[in-house]
């Protein structure tokens, strides 16, 4: 690439005189900037620079995500030299309208809402660090400080605010010519980025996954020897983390590198159990952890649903705690599905994932992801989709979701099949539900008018005569109805002794 170096002041500013970053469509042009930086904010910014005599640059992700024409939040952050809560201001006090200033003393920062923007301003700063802890001593220091603390380089990229030298690039760390060839790599020695701040190593997988860039392999190899430092980082930070490659297109390329960088050994042991592939006599089982991301690419690929993504990478989630061989019959995971279900609460608990109505959809997932597969491979009856429709109530979409996604065998005849069944699956469940309503069912005839009408106190008759109306409907010897279940209900109370005294 050719590149033109200049000062714009005291700062190094990288100039590209091609037309474009290069010949793909996928950048902004840098000689239009200045028609991309069109936010009102901006000029507003700039006029402030020059009254204050204070030099402004739009940094980080802003400016990132603007030259990969991708969409960015509506996050501008600010570096200035001097006060950045000054700075702001002087800002809101220009702007129509009374825009509050939401300021952090402590910290050095200030905020400001503008027509839906988050607008932060931070004075340029300089940063040491502690090996007990991510917090940093921070002290007052030029741009050039300001960017050698970013974490990667085409996060440190920034764009001169004042009128003379509007929208030039800053670009100390060619963070442009990452961007081009699609790598992650920290400004400085990477030892030292990631001990200073461990959870950059979370982020850089973070960001690999989300934009499809490559770590450099002098970052990748010391993200594998800091891996331990995670241990001063907070489980939520971490999730946090994890949680965004796990909403990524293709999230399994995220969890391919916690694994081989050893970090998802530390914040996720249970999904490295899945990996591998035992033989015995010739026979082995498939490597479940592949299958698992597997799985959770196909769910990608149709839903942004966060918590069933989770559902695909807890499913199998119990395999190497049920896997046995038996012989004559090969590899058995007997269970899984169960115990699964039964393992969520400790592991939403240890990565502070929400211990909520979340968890229990995850956790109902877990349980029922079999049985769409066991209707797919025998003969669908009316029973077993109505008892499927019960248990799995308005997640039912979600389940079956879940479970064409599970198919990813390699023999294509095979997951033809399952796909064509799956077709005969959810047609059932569209008539059944149209018939029956049994989506989040509750019983026709209520425990109080069992008791009421059979004069009877709370007894194991109450659960007997329930029991039997919710089968009888569920085998179809019935209607889902009062009517209709009031009058099982008299004649199964008659069956096991009971006399009706109310009408």
């Amino acid at each position: 690439m050719n590149k033109l170096t200049i000062r714009v002041g005291k700062y190094t500013t990288s100039r590209i005189y091609h037309k474009r970053i290069s010949t793909k469509s996928d950048f902004v042009s840098l000689s239009r900037m200045k028609t991309h930086l069109n936010n009102p904010v901006f000029e507003v910014i700039s006029a402030v620079s020059e009254t204050l005599g204070q030099p402004a640059f739009v940094i980080g992700g802003f400016v990132r995500d603007l030259l990969l024409k991708r969409d960015h939040k509506q996050d501008i952050d600010i570096v200035v030299l001097g006060s950045g809560i000054d700075f702001a201001h002087a800002v809101a006090a220009r702007l129509k309208g009374e825009i509050p200033v939401k300021f952090f003393k402590n910290f050095g920062t200030a905020m400001i809402n503008f027509k839906g923007w988050k607008v932060e301003f931070v004075g340029a700063r300089k940063e040491s660090y502690r090996s007990n802890s991510r917090k940093p001593v921070v002290e007052d220091g030029t741009l050039e400080d300001d960017q050698n603390r970013r974490d990667f380089t085409i996060n440190a990229m920034a764009l001169d605010l004042r009128p003379a030298s509007f929208a030039n690039l800053v670009d100390p760390f060619n963070g442009i010519e990452d961007l081009e060839q699609k790598l992650i790599r920290t400004p400085l020695d990477p030892d030292i980025t990631f001990s200073d701040d461990p959870l950059r190593m979370m982020r850089a997988i973070r960001f690999a996954t989300q934009l499809d860039f490559s770590i450099d392999p002098i970052c990748y190899k010391a993200i594998s020897r800091n891996a331990s430092r995670l241990e001063i980082v907070s489980p939520e930070r971490i999730t946090d983390e994890l949680n965004m490659i796990v909403a990524a297109a293709k999230p399994s390329r995220g969890f391919i590198m916690l694994e081989e960088t050893g970090i998802l050994n530390l914040i996720f042991p249970e999904m490295v159990e899945l990996k591998g592939s035992e033989i015995i006599d010739g026979r082995g089982h498939k490597d479940n952890f592949f299958h698992t991301l597997a799985v959770l690419d196909n769910v990608a690929r149709v839903s942004d649903n966060l918590w069933l993504r989770w559902a695909a990478i807890l499913h199998d989630i119990a395999k190497p705690l049920t896997r046995k061989f038996i012989q004559g019959v090969g590899w058995t995971f007997h269970a899984h599905d169960f115990k699964g279900a039964k393992m969520l609460p400790g592991i939403f608990r240890r990565l502070r994932l929400p211990l909520n109505e979340k968890m229990k959809y995850v956790e109902k997932l877990v349980l029922l992801h079999l049985r769409p597969i066991a209707l797919a491979e025998d003969i669908v009856t009316d029973s077993a989709i109505r008892r499927l429709l019960m248990d799995a109530g308005d997640d039912i979409d979600d389940l079956m979701c879940l479970c064409e996604a599970d198919i990813t065998s390699k023999n294509p005849q095979k997951v033809k099949r399952y796909l064509e069944n799956f077709v005969i699956v959810r047609q059932k469940l569209k008539e059944i539900e149209e018939k029956d309503r049994l989506r989040n069912w509750q019983p026709p005839v209520s425990g109080e008018l069992i008791m009421k009408t059979f004069g009877i106190e709370p007894s194991k008759n109450v659960g007997i005569i329930k029991d039997a109306i919710r089968e009888a409907i569920l085998d179809g010897v019935i209607p889902n109805e009062f009517n209709a279940a009031f009058e099982f209900m008299i004649r199964e109370g008659e069956n096991i002794g009971l006399k009706r005294v109310y009408e």
